[in-house]
């Protein structure tokens, strides 16, 4: 298992593969549907959606959480 110091940088790699995953197969299929192929297509897709998304999380997350902190709290 992963030290619990960890927790944000694996939630932010989680979140950002689930989301990546989703939102690529959903825009691959808006754009091409299901061709043939279409799982090759979506993995590329997806691929270079996460290798964006991961990082972007990590700076994105104290920011966002911060925010929805003061959102919350009124």
């Amino acid at each position: 298992m992963i030290h619990s110091k960890y927790l944000n940088q694996v939630q932010a790699f989680l979140l950002s593969g689930f989301m990546s995953f989703i939102m690529s197969g959903i825009i691959t299929f808006i754009n091409l549907g299901f061709v043939d192929h279409f799982f090759v297509i979506w993995f590329h897709a997806w691929w270079i959606a996460f290798v964006i998304a991961f990082p972007t999380i990590l700076l994105v997350f104290p920011f966002a959480r911060k925010l929805a902190m003061k959102i919350a709290s009124k």
